[in-house]
């Protein structure tokens, strides 16, 4: 059965076809079921820490942009994923999502703050990946997502290289009826 033909019976059930209660159907509404669930996929990313990088340096890794329009109480579950490089390196590097919503100018931190640290000069390539939910939003809200390092404590010794990093969202509808 195409989107066309689905209508919504006022006996509760998914087609009008289905209905034993013989109610007037309506055409013009499409019924949604609730706990659906989408997936998207940020872009995809990557920044060089220079030497000497100094302590407060922010740089945004991934972006990811979430509409939930349609959607009643809707949770999403946020995945990031990277690989850091570092040649002879010393550093601290804080990792946080961070999301900006329509209207709203300063970006609101989701989550806890997850700390890449690396405290004797080494050369060495890690895979580095955290998750975090963010719940608190309303109903149709259109939101931009980004993973924000910043460099914690000193400056940086060494060179460091954050590759091929991706922001992924799952957003659950929540919804019960």
């Amino acid at each position: 059965m195409n989107d066309l033909d689905m209508r919504i019976c006022e006996c509760d059930c998914d087609e009008c076809e289905d209905c034993t209660c013989n109610l007037t159907c309506e055409r013009s509404r499409k019924h949604l079921k609730p706990n659906r669930t989408i997936l998207k996929c940020g872009s995809q990313g990557g920044v060089t820490l220079p030497v000497a990088t100094v302590a407060g340096a922010a740089f945004t890794l991934a972006t990811v942009n979430v509409d939930t329009k349609g959607l009643k109480n809707p949770c999403i579950k946020f995945e990031f994923a990277s690989n850091i490089v570092t040649t002879a390196a010393v550093l601290t590097l804080n990792f946080q999502v961070f999301k900006q919503c329509r209207g709203i100018l300063t970006p609101i931190p989701v989550g806890p703050i997850w700390t890449f640290s690396r405290l004797v000069a080494v050369t060495e390539a890690n895979t580095f990946s955290f998750f975090v939910c963010d719940c608190d939003m309303c109903d149709d809200d259109c939101c931009t997502y980004s993973v924000v390092a910043t460099v914690a404590g000193v400056a940086t010794v060494g060179v460091t290289s954050i590759q091929n990093t991706i922001l992924a969202a799952i957003i659950v509808d929540n919804d019960c009826f």
